[in-house]
């Protein structure tokens, strides 16, 4: 599997544009009323939030209309606030959960995600009858385009407006978005293998015998070929109005509304496709007649809004902007908010790598996971509340995850300093020093200094580094970073190992995300054995095994805590909850209820 262009930075920021610290007790706004609710300490967060249930769905599973939400009424106007207008609208130049998201409104792919219930998801076709048919071994991947599918003037969607948009994806003016499909039709360096279709020249590796049928023929067999084909980033873009640089202000509708007005990073007016047919649609329910969509503003002020619900805030809600951390303890305490809280773990991995380069002794590593301060590191990222225990590699939201805990962190929380000082004895250096590199912000310096003290009841010595925020990833993304130990965080691009390990564990290279350094011979051959297996439940079992594996035999990492968001929205608003998958409020359920 070849390395991807978006960086966890990416991720990142959009987690941090809603979140912010959440590690703020003071309660800035109004006191709480009504009983306090149950604090998260209280309660086996593991089991409140479960991992999704993600499957491959059948061609019955394909067909319209979407599953409703509980209480479902048509029509209406909702309203949507964040921070930041859309930076693309056309679809091959989104690779972010926040992008992605919106354009269910006006994009459809081949496949796509269907909520069966909450925390319950199908992989199924969208624009294709089924999720696709797979042959040779997953070499070659068979959609037949379901019928009567339209463009916003009614005109047919057909198999060459799919080969389109992939092609497409080839020339130089896109940049942005994934790659996957690209490499797998051609070579890990795409663009050096065709220059798109607007030249006239044609993919190879592309067929449409008829106007429904699309043929993908890869060089190496991907048996979640359906999962990748599910993302925004493949969207369906007509060949007969395709504007190249221009089609990303100004894109063709293929789902339930029509872009009527835009006025950059202010607002967004959406109405009806008349030429979509929620017959056609397993994914979108797309209930209310029209959306408004405002941008610009901050966390603290959308949260107040919320809290107040007045007026037309009532019918308004939030993709991604979280409670702001100076609201949370008023959030959490006040009884009479709980039935508009939504809350759901992050679905992304953090990590602290070790530097395999430079801390060569599997033994201090593993120490020093002992040893870690993990409740502290909680309590100081805002407690229990706000964070979950992670202990392995994989996030729980992704297929294949199995729940492990190697080093004992859940039973042991605030460190086993006893087994750590057992592993040091046996090591080449019973007290070694470790140069720590840290994000300079107040919320890490306060982490360090946990980290550092608490490595040093070991005999371990941390030397911790400030680090520049924003040269952060240019800095330990270098192979010769100077560094030991470094935070960093990945996002699968879908809910399966195979965006995750061939990945983060990739090619050691300045600017690559293999950031552990980790080129063990023997691991590689399981990635490559694993990519190889054409069941995806069996592949999804085998990385899960395969993680264990890495944390017990290799351990390039310490596992970091798993942010929980928690959101808010509108008392008229029904339907609403945030995907664990992408990790942000979907369209797709969202309605206005009846006053």
């Amino acid at each position: 599997m070849s390395a991807r262009t978006r960086s966890a930075l990416a991720v990142l920021a959009l987690g941090s544009l809603a979140l912010a610290t959440a590690c703020s007790k003071g309660n800035a706004g109004a006191p709480a009323t009504g009983s306090a609710a149950p604090t998260a300490s209280q309660t086996n967060m593991t089991e409140l939030f479960a991992p999704p249930k993600v499957s491959v769905g059948t061609a019955a599973d394909s067909n319209g209309p979407a599953i409703p939400p509980e209480g479902v009424v048509k029509g209406g106007t909702v309203n949507m606030i964040d921070r930041d207008d859309y930076p693309h609208l056309d679809p091959g130049r989104v690779y972010d959960n926040v992008g992605a998201n919106f354009h269910h409104l006006i994009t459809r792919g081949l496949t796509g995600y269907k909520r069966v219930t909450k925390n319950e998801y199908k992989v199924v076709g969208d624009l294709a009858t089924d999720a696709g048919e797979m042959s040779d071994g997953g070499k070659t991947w068979k959609f037949t385009l379901k019928d009567g599918v339209k463009w916003q003037d009614g005109s047919p969607i057909t198999s060459a407006d799919v080969k389109w948009s992939v092609e497409r994806l080839f020339a130089s003016f896109i940049t942005e978005g994934p790659s996957y499909i690209q490499q797998w039709l051609t070579q890990e360096d795409y663009k050096k293998s065709y220059a798109g279709p607007y030249g006239g020249k044609e993919l190879d590796g592309i067929e449409t015998p008829d106007d429904k049928t699309v043929v993908f023929h890869f060089k190496e067999p991907h048996a979640d070929a359906a999962y990748a084909f599910a993302m925004v980033g493949y969207g369906i873009v007509p060949k007969a109005k395709d504007t190249k640089e221009k089609y990303d202000k100004e894109p063709v509708s293929s789902g339930p509304y029509i872009i009527k007005n835009h006025v950059l990073d202010k607002s967004m007016d959406l109405e009806r496709n008349p030429n979509w047919d929620p017959a056609s649609d397993p994914i979108r329910g797309a209930y209310p007649d029209k959306w408004h969509l405002e941008f610009g503003f901050q966390a603290l002020a959308v949260t107040d809004r919320f809290i107040a619900d007045a007026g037309d805030d009532k019918k308004t809600f939030t993709f991604y902007t979280h409670v702001a951390a100076e609201r949370t303890q008023q959030v959490l305490q006040n009884q009479a908010l709980q039935s508009r809280v939504m809350r759901q773990p992050s679905p992304y991995g953090d990590y602290y790598y070790f530097n395999l380069d430079r801390v060569k002794d599997v033994k201090i590593r593993q120490a020093i996971n002992y040893a870690w301060p993990t409740q502290q590191i909680q309590q100081i990222s805002g407690g229990p509340a706000t964070t979950v225990i992670n202990t392995t590699i994989l996030n729980p939201s992704v297929a294949g995850w199995q729940d492990y805990d190697a080093f004992g962190m859940k039973q042991h929380p605030q460190g086993d300093i006893e087994k750590a000082k057992e592993l040091l004895a046996q090591s080449s250096n019973p007290k070694p020093t470790i140069v720590y590199g840290y994000n300079n912000t107040p919320t890490e310096q306060r982490i360090t200094v946990a980290i550092k003290n608490q490595l040093a009841k070991a005999g371990i010595n941390v030397v911790a580094k400030p680090m520049d925020t924003k040269t952060w990833y240019d800095a330990t993304s270098k192979v010769d970073n100077g560094l030991d130990m470094y935070w960093g965080g990945w996002g699968a691009d879908w809910p399966g190992a195979t965006t995750v390990f061939p990945v983060i564990f990739g090619p050691v290279r300045d600017g690559g995300y293999n950031q552990s350094h980790l080129n063990d011979p023997t691991i590689k051959a399981d990635m490559q054995r694993i990519l190889g297996i054409a069941n995806v439940d069996e592949a999804n079992k085998a990385w899960g095994e395969l993680d264990k594996k890495i944390m017990e035999t290799v351990t390039p990492l310490v596992p970091a805590l798993n942010d929980v968001g928690m959101q808010l929205h509108g008392s008229l608003v029904g339907g609403a909850e945030i995907d664990p998958i992408q990790w942000v409020v979907s369209p797709n359920t969202i309605f206005v209820k009846q006053q």
